[in-house]
């Protein structure tokens, strides 16, 4: 697989265009890099934020946290939840205190095998602190890679996994390890962001293969999506003259061999309004004259294992635009589309011709 040029384009985006600030960006103490690492396991860099700058104000270095008194740290922990970090970050501390004198591991064997450190934690350490050529990898850089190289492969598999690693290891920039993990991690957290990427204005959309097929709000791919309880659906309905999008559903999923319109699927309740819908629409479709004709309220259906709960948003078009001409794309009239089998959870729609609008 060739890289056509990700490594260079996302170090170019880096050095003009990324300026996402954090108190332990550029750290090269290893005490403080793991410290803001282990905080950030299970917490957003907003929340984070404060209490990595308490900890480190409290204890500038890790011998101090290793005499510290357990009562001490949870209380100035509490909050953040999930307390076995905590725990681990007490454990860990006192280990290195004792068996390395205080001084951080400089090897990503040793780090590696510290407890409540695994291998993206390791990597992190490793290529900030000591330039070691490990890639991090996860869910921003599975997202990222899927997306760009247009893999389809489930990144939750020991295949996807593996393929995943392998190609993060070869996209590493070996010179500057820790400046390009950086970088990937800050363009997932703030471009290719998982729900509504900056798609139109990406430095890496000439090259990445999700943009150019339109698939960027398929990938990457889940494998137990598919045993999710509840899940949300927004069905766009594009229309352009008389002919409407539909695509037919190929996955291994529910409704496989039945048609549908564009969907993307969220993990939650997504309210869209005009904004959201144009945002969408010019970053990753390339549409800007449009007309938002419908949003439905919120319909649901109950399957055997799913709860399936969506919107269903009308949009006329000036005409087809290029991104909705694909392959697995058909441009239907009523008549035609008539005859094609649908899911019961879109034909409610499409038998419901007085739907009361969310919007308007």
């Amino acid at each position: 697989m060739q890289d056509a040029g990700f490594e260079r384009l996302l170090m170019q985006w880096n050095k003009e265009q990324n300026d996402r600030p954090m108190p332990w960006k550029g750290e090269k103490n290893p005490y403080k890099v793991w410290l803001s690492e282990i905080i950030l396991q299970q917490t957003r860099v907003e929340q984070g934020w404060a209490y990595y700058e308490r900890f480190v104000k409290k204890y500038p270095d890790i011998r101090l946290l290793a005499k510290a008194k357990d009562e001490e740290v949870f209380k100035l922990w509490e909050g953040l939840g999930y307390y076995t970090r905590c725990k681990n970050l007490l454990h860990t501390a006192r280990f290195i205190n004792k068996n390395y004198k205080g001084k951080f591991p400089s090897t990503y064997e040793k780090i590696v095998a510290l407890k409540g450190v695994g291998p993206y934690t390791a990597a992190a350490i490793a290529s900030f602190c000591f330039d070691l050529p490990y890639a991090v990898v996860d869910g921003n850089v599975f997202r990222i890679l899927s997306r760009v190289f247009g893999i389809a492969t489930p990144i939750d598999t020991t295949e996807g996994k593996k393929q995943f690693k392998e190609l993060a290891d070869k996209m590493l920039d070996k010179k500057s390890p820790g400046l390009y993990n950086q970088a990937i991690m800050d363009f997932g957290a703030t471009v290719c962001k998982p729900m509504l990427p900056l798609c139109a204005g990406c430095m890496l959309n000439k090259i990445c293969k999700a943009y150019q097929a339109a698939t960027v709000n398929k990938l990457p791919v889940k494998e137990k999506v598919l045993s999710k309880k509840q899940r949300w659906f927004s069905y766009f309905i594009f229309e352009a003259g008389e002919k409407t999008f539909v695509r037919k559903r190929t996955e291994k999923d529910i409704w496989q061999n039945l048609f549908e319109f564009y969907l993307i699927e969220s993990a939650s309740h997504r309210e869209w309004d005009k904004k959201m819908i144009a945002d969408f629409l010019k970053q990753q479709l390339g549409i800007d004259s449009h007309e938002v004709k419908l949003i439905t309220t919120a319909a649901s259906q109950q399957l055997t294992h799913q709860h399936i709960k969506g919107h269903f948003i009308v949009v006329k078009l000036n005409n087809i635009p290029p991104k909705l001409k694909t392959k697995d794309s058909l441009w239907l009239s009523a008549q035609e589309m008539a005859h094609l089998p649908f899911p019961a959870f879109i034909n409610q729609h499409l038998e419901t011709k007085n739907v009361q609008p969310a919007l308007f």
